[in-house]
């Protein structure tokens, strides 16, 4: 029997990599001979990086960056593919984690990290990027990353702008004439679970700007230079991604990564799951496990569980999903391929409990759903 385990990390308590190595662990107690492929998933955000290292057999790049605020800090990358592609997740360097409560203000942070972490993997002569963008602190619709890659941007004056949020309007051109050698020689994919557009009352200022600090003033000054870097890229650079579907990801900077890189964006999981080869894992396999920390009725929008549901059923392979917490009512998500929903906690525990026993939990609920699907007389 070959098992395919294919599961999203479990936020702030387990990677994608340490949920499938559990899971493995249960089955394999419950039936020692069970051919077993580990294939971890992520869906473009937080644990991007790590799942796709695991699952090509890659290297890990640790570099010095700029946080969000310019200030210096550690940041992770992955190589694979031979060191030919690099992943990149903006988070790393631009993410929201960076900031306390009290430094969350979007007209004053950049993606200037996100710009380092590319042209570090440039230098070192990757041919293909893909780059998750979720969980940012920012709305510079990727002026930062942009001039981390060389463009300057300049106002009326001629001179360059700060590249954060709060200058956006000012931006009145941009010099491409020292743009890293090799950005265009590459292709850029683009990882993103969400399809916002730029502007509007669904883009990226009202729908992500509160999460990141901006009151409603904030907002519509960032809805104003958004728009203003939306014209300059057109007339400046000939390009229009202002109604491209995810060019309000991470503040603006799926539009940018489109605009200043030529890059392309596709469903998170979607690209995640073609990089790790979750299709091939699931050819004859006689039953698949994912699964994530929380499961509710937003599942169905471009989580794992919901993807490898839908990879699955093209196969005629069932899907077991297990979460930390089952919230609302699940069973709309059920179907022909995803054929049952656990929770893995055993019992009444505090948060803390919860999260402190993820593994062991993990590893008793998959040994009994194996046990269960293995039973004598089975139809």
């Amino acid at each position: 029997m070959r098992l395919v385990i294919a599961p999203n990390a479990y936020k702030e308590c387990l990677s994608a990599p340490e949920v499938a190595k559990a899971m493995a662990s249960g089955a394999r107690k419950a039936s020692p001979d069970l051919e077993i492929l580990e294939v971890p998933l992520a869906d473009g955000g937080d644990g991007t990086t790590e799942a796709l290292v695991s699952a090509r057999q890659g290297r890990f790049i640790d570099i010095t960056v700029r946080d969000p605020l310019m200030r210096p800090v550690p940041a992770r990358y992955g190589l694979i593919d031979e060191d030919r592609t690099a992943v990149i997740e903006m988070a790393a360097a631009s993410g929201l984690w960076h900031l306390q409560d009290h430094e969350k203000n979007p007209l004053r942070t950049t993606t200037y990290g996100t710009g380092e972490m590319i042209r570090d993997a440039l230098d070192r002569g990757v041919d293909t990027l893909i780059v998750g963008i979720g969980g940012s602190a920012t709305t510079d619709a990727g002026l930062g990353m942009a001039a981390a890659l060389g463009y300057r941007l300049l106002d009326r004056h001629g001179n360059e702008i700060e590249p954060v949020g709060g200058a956006m309007a000012s931006l009145a051109s941009i010099d491409s004439s020292q743009v890293h050698p090799r950005l265009r020689q590459v292709k850029m994919r683009v990882a993103s679970d969400v399809t916002n557009p730029l502007l509007g009352p669904h883009g990226a200022a009202p729908v992500y700007g509160p999460q990141k600090g901006a009151t409603p003033e904030m907002i519509r000054e960032l809805e104003m230079g958004l728009a203003n870097v939306a014209r300059c890229w057109e007339k400046e650079l000939g390009i229009r991604v202002v109604d491209q579907p995810g060019g309000g990801a991470a503040g603006g900077l799926g539009a940018g990564l489109m605009a200043f890189c030529g890059a392309e964006i596709r469903s998170g999981f979607d690209l995640i799951a073609d990089c790790a080869g979750l299709d091939e894992s699931l050819q004859g396999a006689s039953l698949a496990l994912t699964g994530e920390g929380k499961i509710d009725a937003s599942t169905r929008f471009g989580k794992v569980p919901a993807g490898v549901a839908r990879r699955a059923e093209k196969q005629g392979v069932p899907v077991v999903a297990l979460a930390g917490h089952l919230a609302g009512d699940v069973r709309s998500l059920l179907s022909e391929s995803l054929i049952a929903l656990f929770s893995i906690t055993p019992g009444p525990m505090t948060l803390r409990e919860a999260m402190a026993t993820t593994r062991e939990n993990l590893e008793l609920t998959t040994e009994q759903v194996i046990r269960v699907w293995l039973r004598p007389g089975r139809k």
